[in-house]
């Protein structure tokens, strides 16, 4: 066969027979073996101006001059051969990237070889983009579905005793964990008036007739579970504070103010100046539908706060404008935070434009800009389709989520266009720039995606419902970010292509000199490198130490989650200012054997419990079944304030406790201590637990238990303390996942601690932040910290797996971070600045919780990115060797 191939070239080109084409020389040794081992067929073909499966100048000849030399034929043929693999990215190159920069200064590329996926992806790209589309419009139809959900139970720690203890009470607490308070306040006068008082009973009865309210426990003045009752000379005396004959006259409006003041109201019903009275209305968390009996429905806490401003607060005072109305309550609270929340649309539309602007100005190029927020804009969808798939809505907290996935995808998306734009100078199309770029920054995105994600599943360790959707939430979030932007965006690039302005802009800085880029290398230099270890060294330590004191729940009274000119704190406020019972209660569940808990030694040891507490600071009062059998016993005995305590006759004190509706169940083996706080702050809640704590130390029997806790800040006390629990090891646990991911990545412990360690100093100086603008940790600012985690861990990636395959082509270590930052760290900088700016606006909220996660994430956002700018190559100075990487393909996953 050969032979017969050289006798043909010999009539065609004039060789002399026996001498081999050089062609055929090339076909049949070495040559024929790198073009078998990497070269495909298909692809050949594919090359302008050839068909057959062989190298492209094995069936054409050209006759050389005579006295040119086999040397200089084969560098024509070298260059030729190296002229059509520069073009076509499938066939591999001397090992360098070419991408429009000196060859000294490219890094080794050991991945140009298409990866299976990429040929999957690339060959396909039709079905790529259908199936995407399809997805799309799916999950588009699902997210407009998507409502808010939230419910009292997501919102608490269900596995902690005191919530279980309350749970497994909750019917003979009257639900006392999930109440709302109506004042309704007199702004001319007082409340005995007839006007007043007509408008009073108006608001009971709507109130009443509101879904969801437990009409059994609602209590009013003109509830008839309400009683006064008197000693008198015939013994006693008593009924309901607003009788049956209560016409409004003058005769009964007095007969009312005396029965209230007999009745034992006041500072608790009333105001202790008489200017305004409460309506207590407990809730339940699901209702028979009105249209269907045998269906539950969960209660909706917006639906119900809007319900209670149009019938109760806006009506009301529209009708009568002598009246004010006062709502506060967990269910108003949450409510109120909702409808605050969807201030984040407008926000979100905001750092959107901001977006749109700064990208146009980044790439030059109007296609990839719409390309970059338009797949970014589908992972949105995306994660709110899922969501509504699993079953999920949005609650106050995770609406933070799709703004996240909306960062986290613009940043991949800068990396990815930014990329494209540098393959492009080098590259006759763009379905090669796009292919180059993908088989480049695929693998660091992914394993950056993947850190994100066990971060954010680190948060499904703390039992509470709303915190865990938000870890669910996130993770699903990006993990769409992985079809959208690192899949779907090159792809649709291959299409659109970069703007020749761009492209141009993009060479131009690959072979100029950048005095910024050169200024920020010095931060890889041996005389500045120590400087910047030692300054970080000196943050680290100095946010360690006013870190220290930081606090663990609410610092503010009424609700810290809203701003302190809000309507509700302003609510809130005004209850504090004029009753003696607050809306914070704390719950002390006594529980005994039935019909134990009228015994004495029960009663004597809960009062000793009231006047403990009462002598607690932060305490306001404490009420239960002692304090209505004293006054019962003296009542007995005249009034006489000698016989106002428990008396040891078993009879006498089951006729005391007699009428102490709602302090003791059906069975006497539960009494509740009601104990009255000043506020929810952490040091009042820590004061009351640990006092009864120590109390039932000293006092719990077989036969007698003091049980924690019920009540609203018996809820916020348990949430504290799980919260307390769980920060130092969701840290711990996030930054071993974030460790394990690099080092699985790199293979290099050096590698790891470059990047591991900025993201450390910037959550050490986050929590001093915290202290020191008076935000504690909670249910909204916890999964901060594992969210700034997630994101800062992009840039520290990014930025390492660029410098290191610079060290890798032989460049001395200021020089491959100086074209690192050309390349990535551009990137990187602008992203952080990008979305820092974005996140910022919230700071303006409405929603304090909302306006101090935007101030958390914009600090985190920016150290995050500065951290990997100057603290990653000051760090690599010491830990990294570039002489012992130079020529080496390196171990890491991109080396592969």
């Amino acid at each position: 066969m050969a032979t017969h191939r050289a006798q043909r070239r010999a009539r065609t080109c004039r060789i002399r027979p026996g001498q081999r084409h050089s062609a055929d020389r090339w076909f049949a040794g070495a040559g024929r073996q790198r073009w078998q081992r990497h070269a495909q067929p298909r692809r050949w073909r594919n090359i302008r101006g050839f068909q057959s499966p062989r190298p492209y100048f094995a069936g054409r000849c050209r006759r050389q001059p005579s006295g040119q030399s086999d040397s200089r034929r084969a560098g024509w043929r070298t260059r030729r051969l190296a002229s059509r693999r520069r073009d076509d990215p499938t066939i591999r190159t001397s090992g360098r990237e070419y991408s429009g920069m000196s060859t000294l200064r490219q890094p080794a590329d050991s991945d140009d070889k298409a990866t299976f996926l990429e040929r999957l992806i690339f060959n396909h790209r039709p079905a790529v983009i259908f199936l995407c589309l399809l997805t799309s419009v799916f999950l588009f139809w699902q997210a407009l579905q998507v409502r808010p959900s939230t419910s009292f139970e997501k919102m608490i720690p269900l596995s902690h005793p005191f919530v279980q203890n309350m749970m497994k009470h909750r019917n003979d607490l009257g639900n006392l964990g999930n109440t709302v308070r109506i004042s309704v306040e007199a702004v001319d006068g007082d409340i005995f008036s007839k006007a007043y008082m007509e408008t009073l009973r108006q608001i009971s009865d709507e109130v009443f007739y509101i879904p969801g309210v437990d009409r059994s426990g609602l209590k009013s003045l003109w509830s008839p579970s309400v009683r006064w009752t008197e000693v008198t000379e015939e013994g006693f005396a008593g009924g309901e504070v607003i009788p049956q004959s209560y016409d409004g006259s003058d005769a009964s409006l007095d007969q009312l103010r005396n029965n209230v003041l007999k009745s034992g109201q006041v500072g608790r019903l009333v105001a202790n100046d008489f200017r305004s009275s409460i309506i207590d209305v407990p809730l339940q968390e699901s209702y028979p539908d009105p249209a269907d009996q045998g269906k539950l429905l969960a209660l909706d806490y917006q639906q119900f706060s809007h319900q209670l401003e149009d019938k109760i607060r806006d009506k009301y005072q529209a009708q009568n404008p002598t009246i004010k109305i006062h709502i506060v309550g967990f269910a108003k609270k949450v409510g109120d935070l909702i409808d605050g929340l969807f201030m984040v649309v407008m926000f979100f539309g905001i750092a959107f434009l901001i977006t749109l602007v700064l990208l146009i100005w980044f790439t030059r190029c109007i296609r990839s800009t719409v390309a970059v927020l338009s797949t970014t804009l589908i992972a949105v969808i995306w994660q709110l389709g899922l969501m509504h798939v699993v079953g999920f809505g949005i609650d106050p907290y995770s609406m933070l989520v799709p703004f996240l996935i909306f960062a986290i995808g613009i940043s991949h998306g800068v990396q990815k266009i930014n990329g494209i734009a540098l393959q492009s100078g080098a590259a006759d199309n763009a379905l090669t720039a796009a292919r180059r770029t993908f088989r480049q920054l695929f693998l660091p995105g992914m394993i950056a995606i993947l850190a994100d994600a066990v971060g954010f599943i680190t948060l499904l360790i703390i039992d509470i419902g709303v915190i865990r959707e938000l870890a669910i939430g996130a993770s699903i979030g990006v993990a769409v970010i992985v079809f959208t932007n690192l899949i779907l965006l090159p792809v649709a690039i291959s299409y659109v292509g970069i703007s020749k302005r761009a492209i141009s802009r993009s060479k131009q800085d690959a072979v100029s000199e950048h005095p910024f880029w050169r200024l920020l290398s010095n931060f890889a230099s041996v005389k500045v490198a120590p400087v910047s270890i030692a300054l970080a060294v000196l943050a680290f330590g100095g946010g360690l130490w006013y870190s220290q004191n930081l606090k663990i729940g609410d610092l503010d009274q009424g609700a810290p989650e809203l701003r302190p000119d809000s309507r509700y704190n302003q609510d809130n406020a005004f209850i504090i200012n004029h009753y003696s019972t607050s809306s914070d209660v704390l719950v002390v569940m006594v529980k005994t054997p039935p019909e134990g808990c009228s015994a004495y030694s029960t009663l004597s040891a809960i009062n000793e419990l009231a006047w403990k507490m009462e002598n607690t600071q932060g305490v306001q009062s404490a009420i239960s079944l002692v304090t209505v059998s004293k006054q019962v016993i003296k009542g007995m005995n005249e009034g006489n304030l000698k016989w106002e305590s428990l008396s040891r006759n078993k009879d006498v004190l089951n006729n005391s406790i007699a009428r102490a509706d709602g302090l003791y169940n059906t069975d006497c083996s539960l009494a509740p201590l009601l104990v009255f706080l000043n506020d929810h702050k952490a040091e009042t809640l820590d004061r009351a637990v640990h006092a009864v704590q120590d109390f039932a130390r000293q006092n719990d029997k077989p036969d007698m238990q003091f049980l924690l806790a019920a009540g609203n800040a018996g809820i916020e006390a348990a949430t504290n303390e799980v919260i307390k629990q769980s920060e130092l090891v969701i840290l711990i646990l996030v930054y071993i996942c974030v460790a394990g991911m690099c080092m699985i990545t790199f293979r290099s412990w050096a590698a790891t601690l470059c990047i591991v360690l900025p993201l450390v100093l910037t959550s050490v100086l986050g929590n001093a932040l915290m202290a020191f603008m008076g935000i504690g940790v909670k249910v909204a600012t916890l999964p901060v910290v594992a969210l700034g985690v997630g994101i800062g861990v992009d840039y520290g990636i990014y930025i390492f797996s660029r410098l290191e395959s610079f060290l890798r082509a032989g460049l001395p270590l200021q020089e491959a971070y100086y074209q690192t930052l050309k390349s990535t760290g551009k990137a990187v900088l602008f992203t952080g600045l990008c979305l820092a700016i974005g996140v910022c606006t919230w700071i303006f909220s409405a929603i304090k919780f909302q306006a101090d996660m935007g101030l958390m994430l914009t600090f985190m956002l920016l150290w995050n990115m500065f951290g990997a700018l100057w603290l990653l190559p000051a760090l690599a100075r010491f830990l990294i060797k570039p002489e012992k990487m130079a020529g080496k393909v390196g171990n890491s996953l991109f080396s592969h």
